[in-house]
């Protein structure tokens, strides 16, 4: 036999890729087995092959076209699958972070991408998520600094006026140019993507149907298909609240002035960070946390950020959620049992939900969990075969740099290749300050999973760079296996905690233990040698050590 051709009454073996469990197996046999020619089909998610018995001549072509409809790569037994895609159909649903980056590996590996988009070109990061938040957060810090800082007795203060005019004249300028950059210009320079506006919605598991500006609807066929839709700012259901004018963060990050009193109700991530950006700004602020501040984390993360927010005069009041909201005479008004609280502007910062209800995912038989996430295993897939999704509307972590790598990993996948999303070693920053870093497990994750831990926790005036700062707000907690002493997770609370994050990461990826962490060399007056300090205290007294003790 040929390998160009599989002959009457013979068989053909294929390698099969992409396959994750016995049910893939399932679906890559359905798949051959529809093909006019074929008899029977043999396929083993273990051996990763096909066996095909033939009434007739069939192309091994066809069979290999036949296993790539049906989301997998395949070809002949003894050859190396190319994972090409070439002359396939790929249709993105959205322009983001996991979009693009999936858009563009696809283009990469031979496919033809037809990129859906409803609003702005690049999502929700550069146009209304961290580059503009990130922009404000670093003008308020310098706005601290030259109000108050360590150094104020040889550094006297200069507080000036802040001109918010000017500021987001410069933040809404750097979005701009970064969308242009690295969106639209990279879009207009590739030719194999095509760019469609409008809302998509599934016809069936290979159509969508695009509504468009002009009133007009297009079908989209498609071999493949990534979902990146991203996600919107949750509301909480509190009365009254849906008949004020209450700011989500987008609106927050486009204010033209800072309010004199801004109330938040929340307490995640972009709650606290754009909380803070605000009061240094010049807002009395007010947090509302319905249990701590970021409670999903070691209850030491909470207690140490609220007093670093209670120190700079923002009030935290946990354990406090307003029954009803209510505005009239340009304030706000929030109940809060016996008591009432007044602001100028209300910012509700309560999570971020999967924007999939407008997808009518049902007729392409995609399954999302009770949050409307898409669920897909680790190689992108959704519980349709040829149906990927990546990002901020799955039910993975909401962070860029995973929405990006998903995109990456299911362009590969949706071309024959085969690769895994790993978040074992999953870093996070949050960008207070002092700023939140964690990766890997918690004590209280470890415990969930049956792991015994043996911890330690290192307050900075331990660190000779928080010494050197004069800033020894924070620590560096390890957490490591019972017995072997394998470093599991890292919690940190300091002023450059997102630049040390990454060596944890590593530390963890490569399953060092906490001896071997603590015996690597880390240069001297850096925040990142507090994570050898704090690895040395499983073994040592590091109060009784000299300064750049080895």
């Amino acid at each position: 036999m040929t390998q160009n051709a599989a002959t009457q009454n013979a068989t053909t073996e294929l390698t099969i890729t992409g396959m994750t469990c016995d049910s893939c197996a399932t679906h890559v046999r359905k798949a051959l087995e529809s093909v006019p020619g074929v008899s029977e089909a043999q396929v083993s998610y273990p051996a990763a092959t096909a066996r095909v018995v033939l009434e007739r001549e069939v192309p091994v072509q066809q069979l290999t076209a036949a296993v790539a409809q049906s989301g997998y790569g395949a070809s002949p037994h003894g050859e190396t699958a190319t994972g090409d895609g070439q002359g396939l159909h790929i249709a993105v649903i959205g322009s983001g972070g996991a979009a693009m980056a999936g858009a563009l590996k696809a283009v990469e590996r031979g496919a033809r991408v037809t990129l859906i988009e409803r609003g702005t070109i690049g999502g929700t990061c550069v146009n209304v998520g961290c580059v503009p938040s990130k922009i404000m957060i670093r003008a308020a810090h310098i706005a601290q600094l030259r109000r108050e800082s360590p150094f104020d007795a040889g550094l006297p203060p200069s507080p000036s006026n802040v001109l918010r005019g000017p500021l987001l004249a410069q933040q809404q300028g750097r979005v701009e140019e970064l969308r242009h950059a690295k969106y639209e210009s990279i879009l207009e320079s590739t030719p194999s993507i095509e760019v469609l506006r409008g809302q998509a919605r599934f016809v069936d598991a290979q159509t969508l149907s695009v509504a468009q500006a002009d009133g007009t609807a297009r079908e989209v066929t498609f071999d493949r298909c990534l979902i990146a839709t991203g996600a919107s700012a949750a509301i909480a259901p509190i009365a009254g609240l849906a008949e004020t004018p209450y700011w989500t963060s987008t609106e927050a990050l486009e204010a033209d002035a800072i309010p004199p009193r801004l109330a938040v109700i929340g307490a995640s991530v972009v709650a606290v960070e754009l909380a803070q950006a605000f009061a240094r700004l010049g807002s009395q602020v007010t947090i509302l946390a319905r249990h701590t501040l970021l409670s999903q984390e070691d209850p030491a993360i909470g207690e140490a950020l609220a007093a670093a927010f209670r120190d700079e005069g923002i009030e935290v009041l946990e354990h406090t959620q307003a029954s009803r909201v209510a505005y009239a005479g340009d304030e706000f008004v929030l109940s809060l049992g016996e008591s009432e609280l007044r602001a100028d502007r209300l910012l509700v910062a309560t999570g971020r939900s999967p924007n999939t209800p407008e997808l009518n995912l049902a007729a392409a038989g995609v399954e999302t969990d009770q949050r409307g996430g898409i669920i897909v295993d680790d190689g992108l897939r959704t519980s349709t075969a040829h149906i990927y999704a990546a990002g901020d509307c799955t039910d993975n972590p909401q962070f860029v740099y995973v929405a990006a790598a998903g995109g990456t990993r299911a362009a590969i996948n949706m071309t024959g290749g085969e690769a895994r999303l790993d978040l074992t070693a999953m870093p996070a920053v949050v960008f207070t300050d002092p700023q939140v870093a964690t990766v890997g497990l918690s004590e209280q994750e470890a415990h969930l999973a049956g792991i015994e831990t043996d911890s330690r926790t290192l307050t900075l005036d331990n660190v000779p760079r928080a010494l050197a700062n004069f800033d020894t707000r924070g620590f560096i907690k390890l957490v490591a296996e019972a017995g072997t002493g394998r470093l599991l997770g890292v919690q940190a609370v300091a002023g450059e905690a997102g630049e040390l994050i990454q060596s944890a990461a590593l530390a963890i990826h490569n399953r060092m233990t906490v001896q071997e962490l603590a015996d690597q060399l880390f240069p001297y007056l850096t925040m990142v040698e507090g994570l050898k300090l704090a690895a040395q205290t499983f073994t040592k007294d590091v109060t009784q050590l000299s300064c750049c003790a080895g």
